[in-house]
């Protein structure tokens, strides 16, 4: 039988701290579906350009990462919005730092956020269930 296991349900906050209708993640089977996070900090999203900003969402995958027992290792793919397209490269040297030696797939579009803020990722991370 397949359990799903959710996190962050009861307590995820956006900006303003408004409870979020989503988990930060769902767990099912081994695979581990990351919500997209932007560069936020106890529901503010933090002061910087696109480098202070991309480190910050990728730790706050990186954290979920490993709240739910999973590595960047694991990481098989990752989406990420970009707010302007001359962010790419700056981008991608920051990714680099974390997913250097473990490259995922991944998906990278720019689109308006949702939050004022100029980076989203998400990912899905995958490990053999022990079960």
């Amino acid at each position: 039988m397949s359990a799903i296991k959710r996190y962050g349900v009861e307590g995820g906050k956006g900006t303003g701290g408004q409870h979020l209708p989503f988990a930060r993640a769902v767990e099912a089977d081994g695979w581990l579906y990351v919500s997209g996070q932007v560069p936020m900090v106890n529901g503010e999203v933090i002061e910087g350009g696109i480098i202070a900003q991309s480190h910050q969402a990728i730790k706050n995958v990186i954290a979920i990462l490993s709240e739910a027992g999973y590595g960047v290792e694991d990481v098989v793919r990752c989406g990420v919005w970009l707010d302007d397209p001359r962010d790419f490269m700056s981008f991608n040297r920051v990714f680099m730092e974390y997913f250097g030696e473990n490259p995922p797939a991944r998906a990278c579009v720019v689109s308006s956020m949702v939050v004022d803020c100029k980076v989203e990722v998400d990912c899905v991370a995958y490990k053999k269930s022990n079960q």
